[in-house]
Parts: C-alpha cells; structure tokens; sequence
C-alpha cells in the first residue's frame, strides 16, 4: 500500500466500513472460509508461538463464574496494567515478530503512560528463519518456554478488512509491510480463542458454544480490534441461559475492553436480566443486599420494580448504601453521583421527603434540590406531569416515571383552618382498571389526617341489588384496636364533559378497629358501561378520583 492511502487511514473507518458490509442495506458479510490456511489463496505465513502461562493447559472453565474468578486470579498475579503492553516487532528483513502476550501473565508492571497506537520497533540480528533453527527457538525473550509453534497461510486484505490491528500492522509503510513472514508470540491459553477469532475473520462463524470459550474469543477479538467478532460473541452471549452470577460479569464488560460500544447490547441484556429477576426485592431482600453497585443500578433502573412506594425504594437504597460503605463521606458520594438519581423523589410521600432534608448521607444541597423538585412536580397539573415523564423518558434515572407500586401515589393538600381537612387526588389508569375484573381491588399511599393514616381503595364489587359487576371506592384507616376517629368524608370524580370534578357519594363515619367505609357503585353503572370505550369517566386514558376528609367536630 502506498504512503498516501496510509495518510488517509483512519482506524475507526475501518470498523465503521466493516459494519456497513453486515447492515441491513449492504448483506451480510462474504464468506471466505475457503480460503483459511490455504496457501492458493494467501500472501502471507503466520507464525504462531504458544508459550507457557500460569493457566494450565488443562485448566478448562466450566462456568462464567469459572471464567471470572481465573481473570481475577490472573490480575492479582501481578501489578499490570489493564490495557495491552506496546508490541514489539522483530526489524529483520524477512520476518516481523509481535509479542501479544496477555499483560496479565508478564512479570513487570507495564508503562501506564503507554500511547495505545505507538507500535515500539526492536532490533534483531537474526531473521526468521535463523531463529527457527537455533537451539534457543524453544525460548521467548521474556525467557518463557514456547511449548509449540502453529503456522497459518494468511490473507493480509481479509486480516486487514476485519481488524484495523492487522491494517496497521500491514500497512505501517515501513519494510515489515512488505515482508511474507510474521510472527505472533500468545499464551497457551489464548490459543484457542485466537484460532476461533483467525477462523471468524474468514467464515463470519465460531465453533465454541459455550460461555466460557465465548468469551476467551470475544477478549481476543478485542485485543485484534475485530469489532464484528464481539458483536457476534455479544449476540452469542445474549441467546445463552443466564444467571446472576454472568449478569453481573456482563455488566463490567464496557469496563474491561477496548471497543465498548461492541458489547453495550450484552450490558443492556444483563440490566433487563437483573432488573426482571429482582423486581420484587422483599422477596430477595438477602440476595440483593449481597449485589455490587452495578447490580443495584441496574435494579433501581428499571420502572417495574415492585415495591410498595418509591419511599421502600428510598429506606432500601439507604440500607444497602450504609451496609456497603462505612463512612458517612462515602456513603454521601455514592448516594449523590451514583444511587441517588435512581431514587424518583417525586413519588415519594412528603413526610418522607421531610426525612430527606434531615439526613446525613445525603449531601444537603443535593437533597434540598431533590425534595424542591419532588414538591414542585406534586403541584403540577396532571397533563403537566405527564409532559414531564414523557421528556424524561429517555434519561438513565426516569426520575419523573412512575413505576408499578404496589400501592398508588396519591396527591395530597392538608387544611388546618377554619377545619382540620385533607383533600386526596387518586389517579388510576384504564389498564389498571381493567385488572380489577372480576373481584380485585387496588389501594393507595397512605396519607395523614390528625395524626391518623388513612388510604383509599378502588374495587370490583358484585352490585347486591342488580347482580352486575361494578366500580366501587371506600375509605380505610390504617390504625387498628381500641382507636375511635369521626371524619365527614365525600368522593367525587372528574368527567369528561366538563374537566370538573362532580360529587358522587358522601358521608360521615366514625372509624374502629380498622374498618372501611364506601360505596359499592360509585358510578351508579355496570363495569361493562364504565370501561366501555365512550365512557364519561376516563380523560385521555386516567380515572381522576377525589376524596375530601374532614375531621367531625
């Protein structure tokens, strides 16, 4: 290749061509698996030296839990670097030589000041074919034994079209591009990764099935800059069983190599993974307390969590924050630039924002912003709150999204004067409704009136006197036993008509032991009328519910 196609040589053109070959427009990627080791049609020899590691050859991962713990092991072996050491290329005339042992098995500490780019030229005075013959070809020259040597005809275009290493290296504009010969020095246990990713780069296709060996292949394909080989391993991944155990693996992948973007959809499999299998937390509550921060971020993320309310999500973050940090300073810096944009402060009950305010994990200007935005987005309108979730759809903590409580937020404005008096907006939506038929029932936060917790409950009741399924709401105070409490209570809801809210039933009620009051038919219509698609009662898709209480005198 010429100098000047080497000038307008851009490494990540050339991933983005290779994945313009595989788009949808373009068809997939050809398949030159004939070609493989094929002398007729290859311009060059590959050496390949397998030298010693502390992985046994026979040592054989079973499991990603397997896999995991022997990458750890290999870390703490010794204090290397995390990204591959510079490679040395042997300036002979006949033969260049990259050493591409993993930086996990080399005795020193690497150059963390490294250049990734910069390709570190040595001198050897021996060619390639000298060295093949000496008495100390069975020895590198970090002086680990090579166990064996495999030699592959190769085809430098197919190299160079997948991976922009071997562009580089084919194409540096120096005598090595032009020479028939090259060497690559890997550990034993790189080596069969290495043969399935060269095989790739021909056939589009991988023999290994299990994810274990995926995963050797897709480190090695990010060590050769084969973009479209992760892409693969990451589909692979995707469509094998997984558990907790390789989510959690899966979610430290974008930490871990060089071409993120090519395992971004594994990460976002291992989040829904974990998000689904942990949604209800009470039910896990010692297993994901046990989660690293990962995990946690990507439970909290997700909106189906099934919690009570979003103030169980709070008290749970604060428990797991404080079991896992021990400081108050590190607990305020992982609540503050990590957990605490996962908690929707908006859906939390206001006296529990009130606790926000006076505690101390949090730092106090961030905690002050997070309750004045939950307490401005509560006095919103419904169809202003609603903008708000839709244009906070898109960002990681979906702070204005309300998931699926186990209890509904409710809106609440508290009077003191002339009467003590509280005023509840209940929204429910026409699917939640629908969920009802034929005998459930839906409850609410609770909220507070004279010091007593009371919640709101919409049901699906049998009509006694017609026989007809129909929509019912009552009133219930939390407290039970000897407690006596006298409230003038009225229900109303909001018709489309007129946008107004209309009285439908009140009372008055002195409540004992727990008890509830309501009416069975609040619309005074079958279920069949009331979610009939013209029905009076749902505003664009939302049953708006009002209860005012009042404390009887």
């Amino acid at each position: 290749m010429s100098n000047l196609g080497m000038d307008l040589f851009d490494p990540r053109s050339a991933v983005m061509d290779s994945d313009l070959i595989s788009s949808p427009t373009r068809g997939p990627d050809p398949d030159f698996g004939f070609a493989f080791n094929d002398s007729n049609f290859s311009d060059r020899l590959l050496r390949i030296e397998i030298v010693s590691d502390s992985r046994a050859e026979s040592e054989v991962c079973q499991t990603v839990a397997d896999w995991a713990a022997t990458r750890k092991s290999k870390r703490h072996r010794g204090d290397i670097v995390k990204k591959d050491t510079a490679l040395d290329i042997n300036n002979s005339p006949e033969e260049q030589i990259l050493d591409c042992l993993q930086p996990d098995d080399e005795e020193g500490v690497g150059d963390e000041n490294h250049d990734e780019e910069e390709i570190r030229m040595i001198e050897d005075p021996h060619s390639g074919d000298e060295a093949a013959n000496s008495d100390d070809s069975n020895w590198s020259d970090d002086c680990s034994k090579v166990l064996r040597v495999e030699m592959l005809h190769i085809s430098s275009p197919i190299l160079a079209a997948k991976s922009p290493f071997f562009y580089k290296l084919f194409s540096n504009g120096m005598m090595e591009s032009e020479q028939r010969h090259v060497t690559l020095r890997i550990s034993a246990s790189e080596e069969a990764a290495l043969m399935e990713l060269l095989n790739f780069m021909y056939s589009n296709t991988l023999t290994v099935t299990t994810a274990p060996a995926i995963l050797d292949v897709l480190m090695a394909a990010d060590k050769f800059e084969v973009a479209s080989c992760m892409r693969h391993c990451s589909r692979l991944l995707r469509n094998l069983p997984m558990n907790p155990e390789s989510a959690l693996l899966y979610l430290d992948l974008p930490s871990s190599v060089l071409i993120a973007d090519a395992v971004q959809p594994l990460t976002d499999a291992a989040k829904q993974f974990l998000a689904s299998r942990y949604k209800d937390i009470s039910k896990y509550q010692d297993e994901v307390m046990n989660l690293p921060l990962a995990g946690i971020e990507a439970i909290l993320s997700s909106d189906d969590l099934q919690v009570a309310s979003e103030d169980a999500v709070y008290d749970f973050v604060l428990k797991w924050t404080r079991t896992h940090y021990q400081t108050q300073e590190e607990r305020r810096d992982i609540l503050c630039s990590r957990l605490g944009r996962y908690i929707r402060f908006p859906y939390m009950t206001c006296r529990k924002l009130r606790k926000v305010l006076t505690c101390t994990d949090f730092d106090h200007d961030f905690g002050t912003k997070a309750v004045l935005d939950a307490l401005f987005f509560k006095a919103e309108a419904p169809h202003r709150q609603r903008t708000h979730a839709i244009e906070d759809s898109t960002y990681m903590s979906r702070r204005f999204i309300e998931r699926a409580y186990k209890y509904r937020p409710v809106k609440v404005i508290e009077f003191e004067v002339p009467r003590q008096q509280c005023v509840v907006y209940l929204d429910l939506k026409r699917e939640e409704c629908s969920h009802l038929f034929p005998s459930g029932r839906v409850y609410s936060q609770a909220f507070h009136l004279g010091g007593q917790g009371f919640f709101l409950s919409a049901h699906c009741n049998m009509d006694q006197q017609s026989s007809f399924h129909c929509f019912g709401l009552f009133l219930g105070m939390q407290e039970k036993g000897s407690i006596s409490f006298a409230v003038d209570y009225e229900f109303a809801a909001r018709s489309k008509p007129t946008e107004e809210y209309i009285s439908k039933y009140k009372g008055n009620y002195t409540f004992t032991g727990g008890k509830a009051v309501g009416y069975r038919n609040l619309f005074s219509i079958p279920w069949t009328s009331f979610m009939a698609d013209d029905s009076l009662y749902f505003i664009n898709g939302i049953l708006h519910l009002k209860a005012e209480l009042t404390i009887k005198r």
